[in-house]
């Protein structure tokens, strides 16, 4: 028997592959086997990305919170230790949120840690 080396079984992985690959630069978005490297790669970064934002976004949210406190006297961390003293459970996003949105409610809770960190 005779073996098919034109298929629709491999043209379609290799067309589902290079649809993948759309928008790569050169031969990479051409050429089935630098476009099979190159999806396989594009897609671990993609994998390990996906995590890393999620870091990125805590950073972003901290520095921001970093900002609102300082403007009211006090230091990211010690802020942190009065929430966690006072038993206040806000997740940073939100409180990045409140700072830039909500002024007075964020004050109002910069004051809740305050006291906190007096007592």
């Amino acid at each position: 028997m005779s073996r098919a080396i034109d298929g629709t079984k491999r043209k379609n992985r290799r067309v589902k592959l290079l649809k993948l690959a759309k928008g790569f630069t050169g031969r990479r978005g051409t050429n089935y086997k630098a476009a099979k490297d190159a999806v396989v790669k594009a897609l671990r970064h993609a994998y390990v990305d996906r995590r890393d934002r999620k870091g990125d976004f805590r950073q972003l949210w901290i520095a921001r919170i970093n900002a609102a406190v300082r403007d009211e006297g006090l230091t990211y961390s010690r802020f942190i230790d009065g929430l966690t003293k006072a038993n206040v459970a806000i997740n940073r996003k939100a409180l990045s949120n409140m700072a830039i949105e909500d002024p007075v409610a964020f004050k109002a809770v910069v004051d809740v840690a305050k006291k906190a960190l007096k007592a």
